[in-house]
């Protein structure tokens, strides 16, 4: 039984590295979101800027969306969810000036 214990607390200890993501995952996956969404804000807002939360949450990735609405003169701002099993994305309503100010650093 000990040594059952023991072997393992060892796999768990060796195993937890492997359940970190790597840089280089994470990359692609703020890259990933940032494409999806906006794609998806395209109708709604000319040449938007995008601010991605690098990791997201435990299940979707998460963006900030900012610029001028289609057809428009108001500067608006949306929020996008990424399902990070489905890897399909949601944009939430439109979010006005007096709502919420949003200033996205140009890149």
């Amino acid at each position: 039984m000990r040594h059952s214990l023991t072997a393992s607390l060892a796999f768990f200890a060796l195993a937890a590295p492997a359940l970190a993501s790597s840089d280089g995952a994470w990359e692609e996956f703020a890259a990933d979101v940032k494409k999806k969404c906006l794609d998806a804000a395209e109708p709604m807002i000319e040449k938007a800027a995008i601010a991605v939360d690098p990791f997201g949450s435990e299940r979707f990735g998460l963006a900030v969306l900012s610029g001028k609405a289609k057809g428009g003169d108001a500067t608006v701002s949306h929020i996008c969810v990424y399902d990070k099993q489905a890897q399909t994305v949601e944009i939430g309503s439109e979010l006005t000036a007096d709502t919420i100010s949003v200033t996205i650093p140009k890149n």
